[in-house]
């Protein structure tokens, strides 16, 4: 990868990620640095092998302290250890490169000497917005205990940039993001999208419902999906699971709503092409499964703010709305359905979301701060 940069000798690079007990956007991310930088360890906080196995597997994954069954089942009940977690995690000298993939812990190990460069993938969200995400992880009775915990890792997630040379996000959104708060620059290099099982297949012919996919927990938004279409009573399939499915599907009152727990990747490429349109309701950092809509020449009914700015335009591939409402999810939905979106240029468009481009755009940024 270097060689291709006219970068030599051949640096010494390693890998930092938060923790690896599920498999999500920033795991992508994870794992095609990885392709990019072979022979780099990847060092995290804990590791299931379960995770290793299927999505790393023959790689030198090394872990803190903290790596055992009980933290990779109810990590986040260890969240105010983790950064000792990190801070135990020592690189010295070895290494001139050095990748931190956060978006919590990991641009808090040490390291005497090499260049960091961070990719933000998206800000400590039980630091930065607690009051949306801890009473997920604690009781009501524990949120007086928690808070200040989240302001002491606020303070803590903002020294730690300061380690970093380069930062490198995910998005416009989350770029003024780190602006604001971390008082740094980030260049957008956008996360890529598996385009070899997310593509445009004109084989599978539209149908009439609409499709919401993903994992179902709290900031989603799937409740608003669901109370959405209670109201439209027009067909709806959810294809996701999640701590919050149960929750979500119990507010499911229209026969027309269907929900799957998982699907293989050809059958949801399939659904995902098949779709009217896709939901995307939340806020995200990016949105990948916005991303992996477009690149199947799908449209988007989508919440305008977020990293989907990147993403949806209105009218060209999507109609977006502005509050998160059942009711304004019906109305963008009354739109979408008076409107045409061309399937090939919704696909082209999205081809700036490839694993090459991703490749491209970090290199160039990385070789910057070699030089």
């Amino acid at each position: 990868m270097f060689k291709s940069l006219n970068i030599a000798p051949k640096p010494r690079v390693a890998l930092v990620h938060d923790y690896l007990n599920q498999f999500g956007g920033a795991e992508r991310v994870l794992q095609v640095l990885s392709e990019m930088f072979p022979e780099a360890p990847i060092y995290t906080l804990f590791a299931d092998p379960k995770i290793l196995n299927k999505h790393f597997p023959g790689k030198d994954v090394r872990t803190s302290f903290l790596d055992n069954r009980v933290v990779w089942k109810n990590h986040r009940k260890f969240i105010p250890i983790m950064p000792f977690a990190a801070a135990s995690i020592d690189l010295g000298n070895n290494y001139d490169i050095i990748i931190t993939n956060a978006a919590s812990f990991a641009r808090g190990v040490r390291h005497s000497s090499g260049r960091h460069i961070s990719y933000v993938n998206a800000m400590m969200r039980y630091a930065w917005e607690p009051e949306t995400h801890l009473p997920n992880f604690f009781p009501a009775m524990a949120m007086p205990f928690v808070r200040p915990i989240a302001e002491a890792l606020r303070e803590w997630d903002i020294s730690t940039t300061e380690k970093a040379d380069l930062m490198l996000t995910n998005s416009t959104f989350m770029a003024r993001k780190i602006a604001e708060n971390y008082f740094r620059r980030a260049e957008v290099v956008s996360p890529p999208v598996d385009q070899n099982i997310f593509y445009l297949d004109e084989s599978v012919r539209k149908h009439n419902y609409y499709l919401a996919f993903g994992r179902i927990i709290t900031y989603k938004r799937f409740d608003l999906i669901v109370e959405a279409f209670n109201i439209l009573k027009k067909p709806l399939l959810i294809v996701g699971d999640g701590p919050e499915a149960r929750s979500v599907m119990e507010k499911i009152r229209s026969k027309h709503i269907r929900w799957v727990r998982r699907v293989g990747d050809a059958h949801l490429r399939g659904l995902i092409n098949g779709a009217k349109a896709v939901i995307f309701p939340q806020e995200e950092e990016f949105g990948l499964v916005a991303a992996e809509t477009v690149s199947c020449g799908t449209p988007l009914v989508s919440y305008s703010r977020g990293g989907s700015e990147d993403i949806v335009k209105d009218g060209l591939n999507g109609v977006t709305f502005d509050e998160q409402s059942p009711e304004a999810i019906a109305d963008a939905v009354r739109a979408i359905e008076t409107m045409y979106f061309d399937r090939r240029a919704i696909a082209e468009n999205a081809k700036k979301f490839s694993k090459e481009n991703f490749q491209n755009k970090f290199m160039s940024a990385v070789s910057k701060v070699v030089r």
